[in-house]
């Protein structure tokens, strides 16, 4: 039998990026799957090759937005909802602290942070009745390690750690389990991008900023995102059964972020 057969998956910013990669695993490991995502384009993309699951058009952090979505999201699913991946984030700004706008802080705290909230008190209700459930909120090594020039995203991913261990200590007794992934630097293009704002912010080669991050990394090498699809997957599943209220790093030891 399949890890996920018979399972019913929701999966925030789910048509592109590490998101998508986890909705095909999840798909492939038998699970009924709907996400969603702020990208109209992808989510067209993401329903062509995967007419199947059920895929919907949101601003996962207004929270006028997220209620339809998830009724969408709900209705594509037969109803309920076995697993929730909180998958949706944004780097925010590369800067100094005193060069951080309000608006830029508040932007980056409500995707990472304020959009799980959301998300999961639009679930708990059904998750309750049936007692059981898995979610999965998608934190960082910045989130255990913290990050000079990107303290609104390390702030917010600080955050999802709090989050998930309190979660887990209060709905435990209904059978929901609730864990963090912290992700190290993944290969993709939000990696790229990280990198060349902060070669441009020190004036630094983008070569010289791509070898000091792999330096940081026990391994010695970039994550593949499937290796995020394969913890979600395995922690998701009966496997993972007793897993409850932890931080799981898939980042090779990132000793240091710098």
């Amino acid at each position: 039998m399949s890890p996920l057969s018979g399972k019913r998956a929701i999966i925030t910013a789910g048509a592109s990026g590490i998101g998508r990669v986890v909705a095909k695993k999840m798909i492939e490991a038998g699970a009924r799957v709907a996400v969603c995502d702020i990208d109209p384009a992808s989510v067209s993309s993401f329903s062509s090759d995967y007419p199947e699951a059920t895929a919907v058009v949101c601003d996962v952090a207004d929270p006028a937005s997220v209620p339809a979505a998830l009724q969408s999201m709900l209705a594509g699913l037969g109803g309920g909802v076995d697993i929730l991946f909180n998958n949706a984030g944004i780097a925010g700004p590369t800067a100094a602290i005193e060069d951080v706008s309000p608006e830029d802080w508040a932007r980056t705290v409500d995707v990472n942070l304020t959009a799980q909230f959301l998300f999961i008190r639009g679930v708990m209700a059904g998750m309750k009745t049936q007692r059981s459930g898995v979610i999965l909120n998608m934190s960082s090594a910045a989130g255990r390690l913290g990050m000079p020039m990107r303290t609104p995203y390390a702030a917010a991913k600080w955050a999802v750690i709090g989050l998930t261990q309190s979660l887990a200590m209060e709905v435990g007794q209904f059978g929901i389990r609730v864990n963090a992934i912290l992700p190290g630097s993944v290969r993709g293009p939000r990696m790229e991008r990280v990198m060349s704002a902060r070669a441009e912010l020190t004036g630094r080669p983008l070569a010289e900023i791509e070898a000091e991050e792999v330096a940081t990394i026990s391994l010695g090498r970039m994550i593949e995102p499937e290796e995020i699809a394969d913890l979600a997957v395995f922690v998701a599943s009966d496997a993972g059964r007793s897993i409850s209220g932890q931080s799981l790093g898939v980042c090779g030891n990132t000793e240091i972020l710098r």
